[in-house]
């Protein structure tokens, strides 16, 4: 005999295992047709989240790369190939923090700007439409509520479990 307490908890593990596999598969599609959205600028989607993160008025003097670590939520180490390339590409710019001298801050260069705003940013916006096709508005707030409360979730989950490589001095 199945008891209710196991078929509901069966149930929600399979509800899980689902919704794990789609967000799986919606990352995986984020990349490839993100990406394709603005390869004509020379851009991936991981360089789009960096320009856009650059963006933000609250980082007009830049990010240290931990915090921008940090805030993308990938390691440093992932990080810093993908800020040596547009370094090289001439969209970023690294200099040592003046008020801590071991830290480095990440700025987004003139040329990075122009890509951003007047390339990349209408081709990401006529992507959010395609993709967001047939959401309300409600739609988008309710999955963007349920994303930031899963999100929150599974940073408690890194944290207990020691968290990444996110924390430290940049080097």
């Amino acid at each position: 005999m199945v008891y209710p307490e196991t078929a509901d908890e069966n149930a929600r593990i399979d509800l899980a295992n689902r919704v794990f596999f789609r967000l799986y598969q919606c990352a995986n599609m984020l990349h490839k047709t993100g990406t394709k959205a603005v390869e004509s600028e020379g851009l991936t989607t991981q360089q789009w989240a960096v320009l856009g993160a650059l963006s933000r008025p609250a980082v007009g003097g830049g990010m240290s790369v931990g915090d921008l670590a940090r805030y993308l939520k990938v390691s440093r180490q992932n990080l810093s190939g993908l800020l040596s390339r547009m370094e090289r590409d001439g969209r970023i710019t690294t200099a040592a923090d003046e008020r801590d001298r071991r830290s480095r801050l990440v700025s987004m260069t003139a040329a990075g700007m122009r890509v951003w705003q007047d390339e990349a940013l209408p081709k990401i916006h006529g992507y959010y439409e395609r993709v967001l096709e047939g959401f309300s508005v409600n739609d988008i707030t309710h999955t963007l509520h349920y994303l930031l409360k899963l999100l929150d979730n599974m940073q408690m989950v890194d944290d207990r479990q020691g968290g990444g490589d996110e924390a430290g001095v940049d080097r």
